[in-house]
């Protein structure tokens, strides 16, 4: 009963580990994605109705095709958030095929003629950048798909040490 009362108060990191905190920020962050995810869809059907007031005539070719990509990118943010509440990631390849998307639906817009040539030049830059980091991205091991790389490795050194146990005891077997 002593020791009870005279220990330590326990630091307020130590508290913020534990795993109850750590359940309610998830359901709290779990909360804020469904609720951009409700938000999102509300939008997409507002968008979409516009979308189809704009196919009336009088046709205005770039502001429907402005429409339908702007229609395309909400799809895959909703996509991005989707993926994030299934497996507590974000997934490199929808947030740069979403960034390539909005680039181009920019230029469609504006008209490649009637934008600088600095900013096309910018707007190229990027584009490779973001062309890149897709291809960089098939190399990068899949570490957030249940595969934890320190384990993969932890495994392949407990399974080197078993076959060093192994070939000892056979060795010490053909000795004896």
């Amino acid at each position: 009963m002593q020791k009870l009362i005279n220990s330590p108060p326990t630091p307020w990191h130590k508290l913020l580990n534990s795993t109850g905190v750590i359940q309610i920020l998830e359901f709290i962050q779990d909360f804020i994605i469904i609720s951009l995810c409700i938000g999102l869809f509300g939008f997409m059907t507002l968008q979409l109705r516009e979308m189809f007031v704009s196919l009336l005539p009088p046709l205005n070719f770039t502001r429907v095709t402005a429409d339908i990509l702007f229609v395309l990118i909400l799809v895959e943010l909703f996509r991005l958030l989707i993926i994030y509440l299934q497996e507590r990631r974000v997934s490199i390849g929808v947030a740069v095929e979403v960034s390539i998307v909005s680039v181009l639906r920019e230029i469609i817009v504006k008209g490649i003629l009637d934008i600088p040539w600095s900013q096309v030049l910018a707007t190229c830059s990027f584009l490779l950048v973001l062309a890149v980091l897709l291809l960089v991205r098939v190399w990068l091991p899949p570490t957030f798909e249940g595969v934890d790389p320190e384990q993969k490795i932890s495994e392949r050194y407990k399974q080197k040490s078993v076959i060093s146990k192994v070939g000892a005891i056979r060795d010490a077997k053909r000795v004896l």
